[in-house]
């Protein structure tokens, strides 16, 4: 697999997902289904009823707690992305465009979540941002 293409496609999921739950959800949801309309024009309906049914879904998940849902949807959506870039490279700088464009409009992540296990003599140092030692 072409790890550009993968990176591309993984941005894509994540910005397309997260962006399906705020104001600029139909943007992203007409920008994605416009990749399908040149490159499978018969397929392209079909895909923005799936955005549709995903917002509903990251909706009623969000509404219930339920953090795992978005993340799944996410890489549920790159592997299609992927899947198409893969039979279509023609619109992997379309695609780049248009995550351009609709990066600024998700909002800002602010959770971090980070898991460490330390045994015997050995230390763990993690930070969400800085980090600064002063150790003797």
């Amino acid at each position: 697999m072409d790890p550009e293409i993968a990176a591309l496609a993984g941005t894509a999921g994540t910005t397309l997902v997260t962006l399906l739950t705020t104001e600029a959800w139909q943007r992203a949801r007409d920008g994605i289904a416009s990749l399908w309309r040149r490159a499978e024009p018969d397929r392209a309906e079909g895909i923005s009823a799936e955005l549709d049914v995903t917002r509903t879904d990251l909706l009623a998940a969000q509404a219930g707690g339920d953090l795992e849902s978005r993340d799944e949807l996410g890489t549920e959506w790159q592997g299609r992305i992927r899947r198409l870039l893969v039979t279509h490279p023609e619109e992997a700088e379309a695609l780049r465009t248009l995550i351009n464009e609709l990066q600024p409009l998700a909002p800002a992540v602010t959770s971090v979540s980070q898991h460490a296990t330390a045994s015997g003599h050995a230390r763990v140092y993690q930070a969400g941002r800085d980090q600064n030692f002063n150790q003797r």
